[in-house]
């Protein structure tokens, strides 16, 4: 982990408050039009639900030129949340607003939580409590949901359970969620979900470790924050908090640099924490803290037509790292599907489907038209464990691997959008079950190949021998 990252700016406002018992932290990056709900509901929660503990809310930004440091600054005072909510707290609740420094030349979402995690360990504070600052779903009783658990249950990580749209979350519901479950045994179902709680003594055990990367630094910081709890021993549960409204994505033009980021860094610690997943056999749940809530989350539009296209397009240009990565089966077999997702979409294309469409029925009207079009699971579970392998294998080339993977998740995701195109958003999170438990039922595919992959790596290290102590 790189050396203190606070600035004497920081260090300053630290020294004023002291000490606190429970912290917010929200990181934020040009979110203006959204962050001044997110810190009122955070300020409400914590007058609410925590009036006789010493609160801190902090806001982590990247140098926003939205205004959005402003927006936080100007957002209503903590005496008027206190007014409206009848609550008089034992402590009065400090904000910070501050441009958050890099982590050795690197900003993003983790050098944000990097800088309040460190804030959290200085202040002591017991339970942190981190949310997005493009929430529109969030309320007050969030913030009791992620931090009662810490404060009432001895439980020192908190994740979401969201209640989400069927193809919102694809890099969860393909990668994170089926995979972290398989490896590591708990069913987990947001492990990177955005907003969590975090006790005392699990920040001051992510400050000690020292396998922080560029990756984590950015988008690669939540799946790390989980597999760290999970590997240090530290208790897990979740928290129901209903529907996440936010700032979607379509999977096909915005994630692909998280997905890189984020599966870059869950093969990297993979490879790393071998000895904690290799003995461990299928899944168990993970404790689940509120009521269940009957949410209708807001659809989300997707362009099948552009994913297929992007599948295709990858077994063009990237055919060769696929061919090093992928086993000589799941390979044929993915080329294969490659080929037949270009076919389709170019015959989508030639009928004019896109064309045909308007908003809020393209995605349903492009799926029917690609309705023939099928990735399966066993197929992608393969897929996914072949390139955990070549992460073991040929650990220098793992960057170029995830971005060669980049179209084959399209073109798995491609193939989900199509075939729960008609399925309500309860029957399309049974599929995904389904997926997971493939995952699981494949674990031996991993682990039977995996003294293979490690041995050459391990030859490696040996002919290079020990450092020469006089260099």
């Amino acid at each position: 982990m790189p050396e203190t990252v606070l600035t004497q700016a920081i260090r300053d406002q630290i020294v004023r408050i002291g000490r606190a018992d429970i912290m917010v932290g929200i990181p934020s990056y040009r979110n203006a039009a959204t962050i001044g709900h997110v810190v009122r509901a955070a300020q409400a929660g914590l007058v609410q639900y925590f009036p006789d503990l010493r609160p801190v809310l902090v806001n982590a930004d990247a140098g926003s030129p939205d205004g959005t440091q402003r927006v936080v600054a100007e957002t209503e005072p903590p005496d008027y949340v206190e007014r409206i909510l009848l609550v008089r707290p034992t402590n009065r609740l400090e904000r910070v607003a501050l441009t958050y420094p890099e982590v050795e030349g690197i900003g993003g979402k983790g050098a944000a939580l990097r800088t309040i995690f460190e804030m959290a360990a200085a202040l002591d504070v017991k339970a942190l409590v981190v949310v997005d600052s493009d929430l529109r779903s969030i309320v007050p009783e969030w913030i009791e949901l992620l931090a009662g658990p810490i404060l009432k249950g001895g439980y020192d990580y908190v994740t979401p359970l969201y209640s989400r749209y069927k193809f919102d979350g694809t890099i969860t519901n393909t990668v994170t969620y089926p995979l972290t479950r398989a490896l590591y045994g708990h069913r987990i179902r947001q492990p990177i979900g955005g907003d969590f709680g975090v006790s005392g003594d699990l920040v001051r055990h992510y400050l000690a470790l020292d396998d922080w990367d560029d990756d984590t630094s950015k988008f690669g910081i939540d799946i790390w924050m989980t597999t760290s709890a999970m590997t240090g021993g530290f208790a897990v549960c979740q928290a129901r908090l209903g529907s996440k409204v936010h700032d979607p994505k379509d999977p096909g033009a915005d994630l692909g640099p998280m997905f890189r980021q984020v599966v870059g860094t869950i093969l990297r610690l993979a490879v790393r924490n071998a000895d904690r997943w290799l003995p461990i056999h299928g899944s168990h749940d993970v404790p689940a803290y509120g009521f269940e809530r009957l949410a209708d989350p807001p659809p989300l539009e997707v362009d099948p037509i552009r994913l297929l296209n992007e599948f295709k397009g990858g077994s063009l240009t990237m055919a060769a790292t696929w061919a090093e990565m992928l086993d000589p089966a799941t390979l044929a077999t993915i080329m294969e599907l490659a080929g037949e997702a270009g076919a389709l979409a170019e015959a989508a294309e030639r009928a004019g489907v896109i064309e045909a469409v308007g908003p809020g029925s393209s995605t349903d009207r492009m799926a029917d038209a690609l309705a023939a079009f099928h990735f399966p699971d066993d197929l992608w579970a393969r897929a996914i464990y072949d390139l955990v392998l070549a992460a073991a294998r040929a650990p220098e080339n793992l960057e170029r691997n995830v971005a060669a993977l980049v179209p084959i998740y399209f073109g798995r995701v491609g193939s989900f959008v199509i075939e729960n195109r008609r399925v309500t958003t309860e029957a399309a999170e049974e599929r995904v079950e389904r997926q997971a438990r493939e995952f699981e039922l494949l674990k031996p595919y991993l682990v039977e190949r995996w003294p293979k992959a490690t041995a050459a790596t391990l030859a490696g290290s040996a002919a290079s021998g020990p450092a020469d102590p006089t260099s």
